[in-house]
């Protein structure tokens, strides 16, 4: 049950990496835009809705990590 729990966990943070990161603007823009992120904002350095990417980017690597480790450990 346990380990069946932090595959789950993995399994969705995965994901969740996965849909965040594609969301990233690169150099010209991305799918970040078309959540409040305009020329001007970007024209002005990061926009709100860029950091909140970015922090949402982090809490989900670390739970990735930590449930990663968890079944690493788990599985020995």
């Amino acid at each position: 049950m346990f380990t069946a729990a932090f595959v789950v966990i993995e399994a969705a943070s995965a994901f969740g990496l996965i849909l965040v990161i594609l969301m990233h603007s690169g150099k010209g823009g991305g799918l970040s835009d078309m959540f409040g992120g305009s020329m001007g904002a970007a024209a002005q350095g990061s926009t709100v809705v860029e950091r909140n990417l970015d922090r949402i980017t982090i809490v989900l690597a670390l739970i990735f990590a930590f449930a990663t480790l968890t079944l690493d450990l788990r599985l020995q």
